[in-house]
């Protein structure tokens, strides 16, 4: 199902219909609409983008540091063949959190097509193949049943309800051991 392209291209990873990249400064008018989209809002919080500017310094700042010092961060997703920018996946290193976490967004109109479920599993098998991981969490706010769905369907479990700050709400922490084949 997943194709890695190791031909040194933009594109990390290759599914049948998605193109997983690295975001660039270019992509901030994406960024601005992903982030301020309605499911963001409600089930991500606020990450005060009021600009394209905003939206520019956001991956400059907080996505694109993850790649030089993991390998790993937010991933544009792109859907094949016109590469029209539909969402995010990736994982994290984040504070709070023993394992790496994968998240993923979509644009309201991209959701409900099965790309956050291809792009997860793309995700997690490359974490897996690429980074040696042994174990990758997902957080999740209880009532974003739509994301835990996919999270299950990604063969992950829950664990327990964690906070990643003593101040802020309880989140569902799930997570997926890999086996050694």
């Amino acid at each position: 199902m997943t194709a890695i392209n190791r031909a040194g291209g933009v594109n990390i990873i290759e599914t049948d219909r998605l193109n997983l990249r690295r975001f660039i400064p270019e992509d901030d008018e994406f960024i601005y609409r992903l982030l301020n989209s309605p499911g963001w809002l409600k089930n991500i919080g606020t990450r005060n983008i009021n600009t394209t500017l905003d939206a520019r310094n956001y991956i400059t700042e907080k996505l694109m540091p993850s790649y030089e010092k993991f390998g790993f961060g937010f991933w544009r997703v792109g859907l094949k063949p016109e590469n029209l920018p539909v969402g995010m996946c990736g994982i994290i290193k984040r504070d709070g959190l023993d394992d790496v976490d994968l998240g993923f967004a979509l644009l309201p109109e991209h959701e409900r097509k099965g790309y956050a479920l291809e792009a997860s599993e793309a995700v997690l098998n490359y974490a897996k193949s690429k980074f040696k991981l042994n174990k990758v969490a997902a957080i999740t706010i209880p009532e974003n049943t739509g994301s835990i769905n996919i999270l299950k369907k990604c063969g992950m479990e829950f664990e327990k309800m964690v906070r990643l700050k003593e101040d802020e709400e309880e989140l569902m922490l799930f997570s997926v051991t890999f086996r050694e084949n």
